[in-house]
């Protein structure tokens, strides 16, 4: 995580800027963006900037902000927020930020410097959003995630097709090739390695990615133990009102997350939108979970309970639906008075999430279309930037 932390940024590449008396109090970080449709991509920028000093202030667009500058929001601003707030990196979020970052608002929250991903971001008249910062020296750079972008995952909605969860191209049939090519202009034989949606790398999960989410922590003795299971695809504002819930009921949460197949058997259509290890990324940085099951068994039988020494089972209002051969999946635990039923207050599903984009379609095809010149545009900008220290290595 080190490598990633000392990448330099615009201006400024360590925390010795940093005044001795500052320091004492502790290196305040501000970042800031949409955080549109949260996902992991976000989650591991607030990781990568909360790296970067002791304490993260993370400012969030309004509404009328977002679409000013990129298109309408998928989420409100208020859905956004408290998303924000739920990533475990977080200390504190400002509501209703600036576009532009300014030095003023460095200081209103008495912030040492700036810390954004290592790409390009503009205003609606191509002004470098952080033109300003960078001028002062109070700019540096984490890592993009590539491979993910909440323009992938509305493409992946607007098409509702299978292949974002299959690696191999054979897959995407002609049919889904034409769908692709109108909407975001990528070639029609793109490897595995790119989203057919953005024509940008897809996200590739690796073990140390997994481990930089986790807790990394083991339950403490007399914890009382929650699991709950479920595909938690979209990881939207309802599945965080049930974990928030399901983690006031004990000590540990652990989220059991279904495999692709399962998903699909049970969603049906072409769920789920985000594969299981962009799923399993995306439960990990919920400051309510603890700890992440990949590929659980749909039931949740005595042998599981047993080995995670599992206290109460608990599930949404949602409906239930049976297993592969007709019976309860909730069986066991009911059997042994540890199932409790949760309700959120929230009914927000992956599925209404789908129906706001496919309601605006022609809005979300023209903001993506945007959206997807400018990605390739910063994939061409970081190449040069590759290619720029390889020449300045040589």
């Amino acid at each position: 995580m080190a490598s990633e932390k000392r990448q330099p940024g615009s201006a400024g590449t360590n925390n010795s800027s940093v005044p001795p008396e500052k320091k004492k109090r502790g290196v305040r970080v501000w970042m800031d963006g949409c955080f549109d449709m949260v996902h992991f991509g976000h989650a591991n920028a607030v990781r990568q900037g909360k790296e970067f000093g002791d304490y993260l202030c993370v400012g969030v667009h309004s509404d009328a902000e977002v679409a000013k500058h990129k298109g309408p929001p998928v989420y409100s601003e208020e859905e956004r927020y408290k998303m924000v707030r739920a990533i475990k990196w977080v200390d504190e979020v400002i509501e209703d930020a600036p576009y532009v970052t300014t030095l003023e608002t460095l200081d209103e929250y008495d912030c040492d410097f700036c810390v954004h991903g290592d790409d390009i971001t503009t205003t609606a008249d191509g002004q470098d959003t952080y033109h300003l910062v960078k001028s002062a020296e109070r700019y540096k750079e984490c890592k993009r995630t590539a491979g993910v972008s909440t323009t992938d995952l509305v493409g992946r909605m607007l098409l509702m097709t299978k292949s974002h969860h299959q690696r191999d191209e054979q897959n995407i049939d002609s049919s889904q090739v034409g769908d692709i090519s109108k909407i975001s202009g990528a070639a029609a034989n793109c490897p595995s390695s790119h989203s057919p949606w953005t024509g940008v790398s897809q996200f590739l999960t690796t073990s140390r990615k997994i481990i930089q989410f986790s807790s990394g922590r083991d339950p403490n003795p007399g914890d009382k133990i929650v699991y709950v299971a479920g595909a938690f695809d979209l990881f939207h504002v309802g599945h965080l009102d049930f974990l928030e819930k399901a983690a006031a009921l004990g000590d540990f949460v652990i989220v059991g997350l279904h495999t692709d197949p399962v998903v699909n058997r049970y969603k049906g259509s072409n769920y789920p939108i985000m594969n299981l290890h962009e799923r399993t990324l995306s439960v990990l940085a919920c400051r309510f979970v603890s700890e992440v099951v990949i590929g659980a068994p749909y039931s949740v039988t005595k042998d599981l309970m047993e080995h995670f020494k599992v206290d109460i089972v608990c599930h949404g209002m949602t409906k239930i639906s049976p297993d592969v051969d007709g019976t309860d999946p909730y069986a066991e635990p009911k059997s042994q008075g540890k199932f409790h039923m949760i309700d959120s207050k929230n009914d927000l599903t992956t599925a209404i999430i789908i129906e706001r984009i496919i309601k605006h379609r022609l809005e979300y095809k023209t903001r993506n279309k945007k959206k997807e010149e400018k990605e390739m545009k910063i994939m061409q900008y970081l190449q040069e930037k590759e290619r720029e220290k390889e020449n300045a290595q040589a």
